[in-house]
């Protein structure tokens, strides 16, 4: 392998596994391509089936899956591990190092690292399985300080101190109702109230429009809102990464996964919002170990200042690839 290693990273429809997968090829410091996937039905069905094979990618999106075949592949998600698998039998099995971010579904053999959340796997960690702390994400301090120096002036008339309230919603098997949304919000201002704070309000598409109408009410200001209902994703600028890097707590609902972890991806104090029943277990048990090792703390409607170091698992994630190439290169 030249000392350039030709980096391959696999994206498809489903922004978080993107975001995972970027931020661990970000972390590597290194040039790297991406290769966007686009699925037919044939996607849907289990990679048990998949086997190693592109059975599941639009035939017209086949050709950029050719030679010079890379030295490592980066993917995330279970649709995505049928198409490393085969990439790995197509350029040889010893000369492309395969990369899977959460569980493949099938084939563990293939890969010669899986990188699964430690809430969220039965798997032993072992020289192939790397268990971390919560999702991959693209947050750096260096992003975090621009964004910082982007927003500040325009949160300026805000007082400080400022708390980040960042609201997820609704999952699969949870709902998230108004009544929640209502209380969250009043404890949340309640807290502000009593610590002469403003508050950074950030909805999502899961929050839902009743939901979201009783925060802002529950919320009359001091405040700064992104809501989802009114602005969406694509319109207008996201101030989601100032109120990171601005705010001087954050509290954020405990049905995410990723907000939790980039929330703890800063030095500000986390709380979680998590009453009883709101959140799958596997989310419970993520809770637990942040609160373990001191990166959050359960939300009980008071201010504290303290901090803890920002946490980064697509570095520890990169740091193992690195030893990987390194292995490959001897």
């Amino acid at each position: 392998m030249s000392n350039a290693p030709l980096i391959w990273v696999l994206t498809d429809d489903r922004a978080g596994n993107v975001a995972q997968a970027l931020g661990v090829a970000e972390s590597l410091g290194r040039p790297f391509t991406v290769k966007e996937i686009r699925y037919t039905p044939l996607a849907r069905l289990p990679n048990v089936l998949m086997g190693a094979s592109v059975l599941g990618v639009a035939p017209e999106n086949r050709c950029g899956l050719q030679a010079p075949w890379p030295d490592l592949v980066i993917a995330a998600g279970r649709r995505t591990a049928p198409i490393a698998r085969w990439i790995k039998r197509k350029a040889g099995p010893k000369s492309v190092r395969l990369v899977q971010l959460m569980n493949p579904g099938s084939g563990a053999e293939d890969f010669d690292l899986i990188a699964v959340p430690r809430h969220d796997t039965h798997q032993t960690p072992s020289a192939r399985v790397l268990a971390i702390t919560g999702a991959p994400h693209r947050l750096t301090e260096a992003k975090l300080k621009a964004a910082g120096e982007i927003w500040a002036p325009r949160f300026a008339a805000l007082p400080k101190p400022r708390i980040a309230l960042l609201v997820g919603g609704a999952t699969h098997q949870r709902p998230f109702p108004e009544s929640i949304a209502r209380t969250l919000g009043e404890q949340v201002q309640a807290m502000a109230s009593a610590a002469g704070a403003s508050v950074l309000l950030a909805t999502s598409r899961r929050t839902g429009p009743a939901a979201e109408a009783a925060l802002v009410a529950a919320i009359p200001g001091p405040r700064h809102a992104f809501l989802w209902s009114q602005r969406g994703i694509n319109a207008g600028d996201n101030p989601y990464l100032g109120y990171l890097a601005l705010a001087d707590a954050i509290v954020v609902t405990g049905d995410s996964v990723s907000m939790c972890t980039e929330a703890c991806a800063t030095r500000a104090p986390v709380y979680i919002y998590a009453p009883e029943g709101m959140v799958a277990p596997k989310h419970a048990r993520l809770h637990q170990e942040l609160y373990g090792l001191g990166l959050a703390r359960a939300f009980e409607g008071s201010f504290n200042a303290w901090d803890h170091p920002p946490l980064n698992p697509a570095g520890e994630v990169a740091r193992a690839i690195d030893g990987l190439l390194r292995h490959q290169a001897a």
